[in-house]
């Protein structure tokens, strides 16, 4: 079997709450060893429940954080709620140079800064619910938020929605394990794309340089 080095990939997930990406993320970086979950670098204090280097990578100081912003060094970055988050850019770089492939479960603006940085590397994906009854359905069976706070996530999902325009691919996920396939058949494809091949050049070169007799 011929296998030829190829540089790894940046498949990025972003919906609405609600619309199945943080299980369609999990079951893939799972399943698939070829792929793994990057992990932001975030302000925040650590939960009793998360792992340091498995959830986030805590960092204790906030200016330690804006220097690596201010310094080009994140990929991509937000301050929610008192809080920063960001994408450190080296640990990706080096992933795709060995052809690994990363995976981003973020929004719509992460997945922006990203792509203006990194176009040619990004496979964007937007997950959509089959409907806003469903999405409310979901939010609630969920048991997690007030309903104030699901009237606010409904609202926020409007907007996130108006974004899918921007994104290479639009699964709507009415089935999770159909919607599942299709996400394995899109990693599946863009893995295999002419410009990923960086032996390819040379395996050609060498296919013509050949004599048959």
């Amino acid at each position: 079997m011929i296998e030829l080095k190829r540089r790894g990939l940046l498949l990025i997930l972003s919906s609405p709450s609600g619309a199945g990406k943080s299980t369609l993320t999990r079951n893939l970086v799972r399943e698939d060893r070829g792929i793994r979950l990057s992990i932001s670098v975030t302000t925040r204090h650590k939960r009793p429940s998360e792992i340091n280097g498995v959830h986030y990578n805590f960092m204790e100081n906030v200016a330690d954080f804006e220097e690596m912003r201010d310094r080009g060094e994140l990929l991509e970055w937000a301050h929610v709620h008192e809080n920063y988050y960001g994408t450190p850019r080296k640990p990706v770089e080096h992933a795709l140079t060995r052809g690994e492939d990363m995976m981003f479960d973020i929004d719509w603006q992460g997945t922006k800064q990203i792509v203006e940085k990194m176009r040619s590397d990004v496979v964007s994906v937007f997950i959509l619910p089959p409907s806003m009854e469903e999405l409310k359905a979901r939010l609630e069976r969920r048991a997690e938020d007030t309903p104030e706070v699901i009237a606010r996530r409904l609202r926020n999902a409007r907007e996130e929605i108006a974004q899918w325009a921007s994104y290479d691919y639009v699964l709507i996920n009415d089935d999770l394990d159909r919607t599942y396939g299709d996400l394995k058949a899109i990693l599946a494809a863009e893995r295999l794309r002419r410009e990923r091949q960086v032996e390819l050049g040379g395996f050609i070169d060498g296919l013509l340089a050949a004599s048959v007799k």
